[in-house]
């Protein structure tokens, strides 16, 4: 457990993406095993432990500690596990037995453990742990690591490790359970590569690069074809020998909130495209907003209200698998061709094809981009004719063109502390525009960010929250905001809808701190009806 401990220390501390990738691919090849599949598993969000709720650890640590004195060191560190390893004493009469506090036998000892018995399990081993180790141990039991740590940057830690390229790990990953042995034994060269009894596994997507003013000069619109790019996610279906899968462009196994999507899937293949909820074109209903789309991610089921309220679909992109044959290697064109054919054949309320965009020159696109015909459209794919499906990001087949952002001048109103590195700062802010709608000229709350600012900036405002904070409620801080003393901030953001769900009536798609406008006064921040008023001409 040291050793883990020790490992996600450094993590916490280093924030180069690389660093942290040699870090993990060493501990990976100087960990024995089982440790090193569980800890894999506990940094990729593939380990379950249902039986330990962050309520139960709460109920612990009340035990030893006045409550009100935790609820302002838990407020202060802002971090649950990192709180509980700070302000944890050791009972003097608990028991010091000698066990095998290795990461396998901690991991062993929790799924093993009953409802009725894991309340007494957690507090031995809190007990028993250093508080480096006791820090580990309640982020694996959290699984909330925040640690600047992603799945696909663990996989490139594996791929490092065994020297292998990271698209053969993710064909792998989803047919694989933890702890990983065979995955460990093949990247050390000591077995053949793991043979899966699942064919529906994820292969990495083809990614497209933002197009620059200076692309121009170099590219013949003859040599590409266009799409307008949805505002959904993008996905990957998989239907191969009776497993059917969905997957999200990072790997990620979402079937289980997109049954009737899996469903529908009356074909064989892998299929790469855009989920949305609302009506395909072959239906002739609107596809709605990524708000409602929303309201079906994220969950682990849903119920059939849900799926009648929240109807998704998928618009096709591309064809990987036509049946078992990888057809990958062929040219758009090609694959086009027969992925219209499979959708043609598919149910027209859960599968249509992104329409192609004719244009003739750049200009007539930039035209087309600048005034999509629908609100859910955030700006054009460019696919050159002859490109074959390749994984990763190259510079030259697939360019994406997206619409301008949304800019608007907000006024800050309430901030809570960030996580991991960030969590000594007022990092997430929550920002607002001023409104007569409903009586006396007012702020109302528009949007949540908690990036885009660097962190000279964020001193600065973190500066501020802790001077001119008003009011508390838990973790978060109500600023002083008024007419003429607050802070401003520009916002820029990818999109706007109407939403019921918001006090505004208005929600943001990524919003995030363009700059800090310490030369505007509050009263000349934007209004609600500015942000409605991007909307209306969209609907």
């Amino acid at each position: 457990m040291h050793d883990f401990a020790e490992l996600l220390d450094r993590l916490v501390l280093t924030p180069q993406r690389n660093a942290k990738i040699k870090l993990m691919a060493d501990y990976f090849r100087t960990a024995p095993d089982p440790d090193r599949g569980y800890a894999l598993a506990s940094l990729s969000g593939t380990l379950t432990l249902s039986t330990v709720k962050p309520q139960l650890l709460k109920q612990l640590v009340l035990e030893r500690l006045d409550e009100v004195l935790f609820q302002y060191s838990y407020d202060y560190v802002g971090d649950l596990a990192e709180t509980i390893s700070l302000v944890w004493e050791p009972s003097k009469d608990a028991v010091q037995e000698k066990i095998d506090l290795s990461l396998s036998a901690i991991v062993t000892q929790l799924q093993s453990a009953s409802r009725a018995d894991v309340h007494g399990v957690v507090r031995t081993l809190l007990d028993q742990l250093d508080g480096s180790s006791r820090f580990a141990f309640l982020k694996l039991i959290t699984g909330g690591m925040r640690i600047g740590v992603s799945a696909r940057l663990v996989k490139q830690a594996l791929a490092e490790m065994g020297n292998v390229d990271i698209v053969e790990i993710e064909s792998l990953w989803h047919g694989l359970e933890p702890p990983y042995l065979d995955l460990f034994q093949w990247l050390e060269g000591k077995s053949e590569k793991p043979r899966l009894s699942m064919p529906a596994v994820f292969h990495s997507v083809m990614l497209a690069t933002p197009l620059s003013e200076s692309d121009f000069a170099s590219l013949d619109p003859k040599d590409f074809a266009a799409e307008w790019k949805w505002d959904g996610i993008r996905v990957q279906l998989a239907n191969l020998a009776g497993t059917r899968r969905l997957y999200s462009r990072s790997g990620d196994d979402i079937s289980g909130a997109f049954p009737d999507v899996l469903e529908a899937a009356n074909f064989e293949g892998i299929i790469d495209g855009e989920l949305l909820v609302g009506g395909t074109a072959r239906t002739n209903r609107a596809t709605r907003s990524f708000s409602d789309l929303q309201q079906r991610l994220n969950r682990k089921m849903v119920t059939r209200k849900m799926i009648e309220d929240y109807p998704a679909f998928i618009r096709g992109y591309d064809l990987l698998f036509a049946g078992e044959e990888d057809i990958r290697g062929r040219n758009f064109v090609e694959r086009r061709e027969r992925l219209a054919e499979l959708i043609n054949a598919a149910p027209p309320d859960r599968f249509d094809l992104s329409p192609l965009v004719a244009f003739s020159s750049w200009d007539e696109l930039d035209s087309l981009r600048r005034a999509p015909p629908n609100p859910v459209i955030e700006g054009i794919m460019l696919k050159r004719l002859d490109s074959p499906y390749t994984a990763g990001r190259m510079k030259g087949p697939w360019f994406k063109w997206k619409r301008d952002p949304y800019n608007i001048d907000a006024v800050l109103m309430y901030a809570q502390r960030g996580h991991g590195k960030r969590s000594s700062f007022y990092s997430d802010f929550t920002f607002g525009v001023w409104t007569d709608k409903d009586g006396p000229e007012t702020l109302v709350p528009v949007g949540k960010a908690y990036f885009g600012f660097t962190d000279a900036e964020l001193e600065i405002l973190d500066r501020y929250v802790r001077e001119n904070t008003i009011e508390r409620f838990g973790p978060v801080r109500s600023i002083r905001a008024e007419p003429d003393h607050g802070f401003v901030v520009e916002v820029a953001f990818e999109g706007i809808n109407v939403s019921s769900r918001h006090k505004s009536g208005v929600a943001m798609r990524f919003p995030r701190i363009a700059r800090l406008r310490e030369d505007k006064l509050p009263r000349d921040a934007d209004r609600l009806e500015t942000l409605v008023a991007m909307i209306a001409p969209l609907v």
